[in-house]
């Protein structure tokens, strides 16, 4: 009989403690390090039973099923029309390092610099791209077909792009500092940079693939990436930040139809992210992007999938110099986020946001935090929780998520909707789950095709449109 009442009473005291932490938006994977952090440095069995309850809150909400899968870099997300190529003023053929620097100082509205197949060693100096393109006249930098031209950085920066209406495309961009340290950026886009397009390039071993930033009061506005390949082959070994798109004080941007994966920042917080946008930008859309924090990697720390507001800007580097607000009306739908040991989409004061027909993956969810912070969120489905923090202002609208408490149990009814062993071998198990009314307005495909006007939740009706 008492063995009996304890265990009742035991029961009963999970049970209140999993809705405590539910009350408070605790997932297991946010518990899981501070519980271990708080054993450590007591006795041998104090910080073994942190290690097993840091272990078991891992397994019960992460489990082992999104495992890496070289098909993945191979994915086309987004609608992926092969662009034309570009109507040159002037065709310029460039086969060194010293003819694309000459070709870039020289510039002039309409140029296309194009690189011939070979690798380009760049070990010293930037490459500026300085002088201004024009309206329906950029100045492009590209490589005839994909992967034929290889450009190897061991330098901070690579390309630093001051000027409007630049476009590089086609382009392999490899990150080759002997210390990662130093290989931060493959585009720098600041100040009046304008119209930036950077267009199905493959970049890899950065800690920061693109970095965008205001400078003395002019801001880059209406860039666009598209279609690119971002990556890492090896954790960063670096305590600065390590967010493959970093976008402060920009706005109108389009981040739309890349790949985007592993960002495991090795040193200092240990806190990164694939994209955010912050410093009091709006406007800026990030569509059919698949974003996988930990596709071949693993490693310590914690990973946020997209965000709007990213940790927070001081305020000498917002647009308005106070940065109120991070975002304004800015956009998140129809990404594939995937694989994150923290949350998947975090809004940190971000107002008047739109998150809708996300697929999330094992992460902890979509957080909306601070008062600041003001979202509709429509359409997702998450495999985690959809909850606000601090007094953010969350307007849910059908979704299908998880609770709290059901990740607690081990318990993962969106993964059960489908059949694969990573997340580039998602497939519907059945039938997919589809939205109780048509939304207001129609929601975009992962992959490019068309909707039914009563879509599935989430970012896809079939992911098998991505594949290539």
């Amino acid at each position: 009989m008492l063995s009996v009442l304890a265990a009742a009473v035991l029961a009963a005291a999970a049970v209140g403690t999993a809705w405590f932490l539910d009350s408070r938006g605790v997932t297991p994977r946010a518990l899981a390090p501070y519980v271990a952090k708080r054993s450590s440095g007591h006795n041998q069995a104090i910080e073994q039973s942190g290690k097993w309850m840091q272990r078991t809150l891992i397994s019960l909400d992460r489990g082992s099923l999104y495992a890496g899968d070289d098909g993945l870099l191979q994915m086309r997300p987004g609608a992926q029309a092969r662009a034309a190529p570009p109507l040159a003023v002037r065709a310029l053929a460039v086969s060194s390092v010293a003819q694309l620097r000459e070709a870039m100082a020289g510039a002039m509205p309409g140029d296309v610099i194009t690189l011939a197949p070979g690798e380009y060693a760049i070990m010293r100096g930037e490459l500026g791209a300085r002088r201004p393109g024009a309206e329906g006249s950029p100045i492009v930098v590209r490589a005839e077909r994909p992967g034929t031209a290889v450009i190897e950085m061991g330098i901070t920066e690579g390309f630093k792009v001051t000027a409007p209406h630049w476009t590089f495309e086609n382009l392999t961009i490899r990150g080759t500092c002997k210390y990662q340290l130093y290989c931060e950026h493959a585009f720098h886009v600041v100040g009046n940079a304008d119209h930036f397009t950077a267009r199905n390039n493959t970049i890899v071993d950065f800690n920061s693939h693109f970095k965008i930033n205001g400078r003395r009061g002019d801001f880059p506005d209406h860039g666009a990436i598209i279609g690119n390949t971002i990556t890492n082959t090896t954790i960063r070994d670096t305590g600065t930040a390590v967010t493959l798109v970093d976008l402060v004080s920009g706005s109108d941007w389009v981040i739309r139809g890349n790949v985007i994966t592993d960002f495991i920042k090795g040193g200092g917080d240990r806190i990164s992210y694939g994209v955010f946008a912050k410093g009091a930008g709006a406007r800026n859309i990030l569509e059919q992007n698949i974003v996988v924090c930990e596709h071949l990697l693993r490693g310590p720390g914690q990973r946020v999938g997209m965000s709007l507001g990213g940790g927070g800007t001081a305020k000498r580097y917002c647009r308005d110099r106070r940065c109120i607000t991070e975002q304004d009306d800015s956009v998140i739908r129809a990404n594939l986020i995937a694989s994150c040991s923290d949350d998947g989409v975090y809004l940190n004061s971000a107002a008047r946001s739109v998150v809708s027909h996300n697929t999330v993956l094992d992460t902890g969810g979509i957080v909306v935090r601070f008062a600041e912070s003001s979202a509709e969120v429509e359409g997702n489905l998450v495999d985690g929780a959809i909850r606000s923090r601090d007094g953010g202002v969350v307007r849910a609208h059908d979704n299908f998520d998880t609770s709290i408490m059901a990740l607690y149990a081990g318990s993962h009814a969106v993964r059960q909707l489908f059949t694969g062993s990573s997340v580039a071998t998602l497939d519907w198990a059945g039938e997919p789950a589809r939205r109780e009314a048509p939304p207001a307005k129609p929601a975009p495909d992962l992959c490019g095709g068309r909707r039914p006007s009563l879509p599935a939740y989430g970012a896809f009706e079939a992911l098998a449109g991505c594949r290539q």
